[in-house]
C-alpha cells in the first residue's frame, strides 16, 4: 500500500496565508492534492495540519485528515518531524487492518509544481530499484551554484560561503553560470520514500533527512516550494506550461 502525506501548517510568518493563496484562481494547496489523488499508484491520501480551514478543504477533497500536534506546528518544528509523525499514524492505522506501508509520497501545501505522472514515475523507479531509498523531484538552478554563494563576514564584506578549493582548481573556474556543470536542487515538489527513511531520520542525508542516502533524481524544471509572494507568478507560469488554466486542470476529461 502506498500513502501520500501532505503537510501544511497555518502560521506562516514570511508569507501569511500562502497555502491557500490563489494560484490560477485556486488555493495553492489544491495542486499537490490533485496530483496525489490522480496518481495511479497512490492508494490513500492524508493531510497533516493544525488548521481547521485546511482540514475543511481536505475533507471537501475526500482525503484523510491527521491532526498535527501543536508542538509540530510551530515555526521551529521541522518538516521531517511532522512527516515522521504522520507516517506513524498511517502505519499504525494500516497495520491494524493487516496492511503494510510500501512507500510514502511526501508533499507540501506550498509546493504546487508537481504532477500525478511524476509521482507514478518515482514509484515505478523505486519498485524497480529496491536499493534506492527515495526518488525526489529536482530542478537545475545553475545560477545558484554554491560557487556563487557568499556570506557577509565580520568586516561587513562578502566572502565565499564555501572555499573555492572545495570545487577543484580555482584556476579552472569562471563567471559562466554553467562552468561547473548542472547544479541540481531538491525542489520540494515531492519526495517518495521508503518507510525506513522516516523510521530512522538520523541516517538520512542533510538537509532533508527523510530522503535517506540513495536518492534518485526525478528531473523537472522550475520546481519550488513557495516562501514569498513574488514566487507566485513563476508557479503560475509552470502550471500553465503543464496544462493548467483558470478554467481547467490537466486532470479533467
Amino acid at each position: 500500500m502506498i500513502a501520500a502525506l501532505l503537510l501544511g501548517r497555518e502560521g506562516s510568518v514570511g508569507f501569511p496565508g500562502k497555502n491557500t493563496y490563489p494560484v490560477l484562481g485556486r488555493p495553492m494547496l489544491l495542486y499537490p492534492i490533485m496530483a496525489a489523488k490522480n496518481a495511479r499508484n497512490v492508494d490513500e491520501v492524508y493531510f497533516s495540519t493544525d488548521s481547521e480551514a485546511y482540514k475543511k478543504i481536505g475533507r471537501e477533497q475526500g482525503i484523510n485528515i491527521i491532526d498535527r500536534p501543536p508542538e509540530l506546528a510551530t515555526k521551529r518544528a521541522l518538516g521531517e518531524q511532522a512527516y515522521a509523525h504522520g507516517y506513524r499514524v498511517i502505519r499504525d492505522k494500516w497495520q491494524a487492518k493487516g496492511k503494510e506501508v510500501e512507500l510514502m509520497v511526501l508533499l507540501f501545501c506550498n509546493a504546487a509544481t508537481i504532477l500525478a505522472e511524476t509521482i507514478d514515475q518515482g514509484i515505478e523507479i523505486l519498485r524497480k530499484n529496491p536499493d534506492y531509498d527515495s526518488a525526489v523531484t529536482v530542478s537545475a538552478y545553475n545560477m545558484w551554484s554554491p560557487l556563487r554563494a557568499r556570506k557577509i563576514g565580520a568586516d561587513g564584506l562578502l566572502h565565499p560561503f564555501v572555499p573555492f578549493e572545495t570545487f577543484g582548481d580555482p584556476k579552472t573556474m569562471n563567471c559562466d553560470r554553467d562552468s561547473q556543470g548542472d547544479v541540481w536542487f531538491a525542489d520540494m515538489s515531492v519526495s517518495i520514500v521508503r518507510p525506513h527513511c522516516l523510521e530512522n531520520l538520523d541516517a538520512g542525508l542533510l538537509p532533508q533527512k527523510w530522503m535517506g542516502q540513495k536518492i534518485y533524481p526525478l528531473k523537472q524544471w522550475g520546481g519550488c516550494d513557495v516562501d514569498f509572494e513574488w514566487q507566485i507568478p513563476m508557479v503560475e507560469y509552470w502550471l500553465k506550461k503543464h496544462g493548467f488554466s483558470e478554467k481547467k486542470t490537466r486532470y479533467e476529461k
